[in-house]
């Protein structure tokens, strides 16, 4: 039963998408490719609640 429950744990995923948006810490080094990687995370993770949005809609709309 525990394998099953450990399968859906998303509190890592969730965790992740505090971080990305959140401010960066100070004390933690960054790098170009680093922040540029977040950046791009942050645009794929708008434009996907964006599309959902507009797929939830479209089909209450039907």
């Amino acid at each position: 039963m525990s394998r099953i429950k450990d399968q859906f744990k998303l509190g890592e995923a969730f965790g992740y998408f505090l971080r990305v948006f959140s401010k960066p810490d100070p004390s933690k080094p960054t790098s170009f490719n680093l922040r540029t990687m977040h950046f791009i995370n942050k645009i794929s993770i708008l434009m996907f609640l964006v599309c959902l949005i507009v797929m939830v809609y479209r089909a209450f709309i039907r």
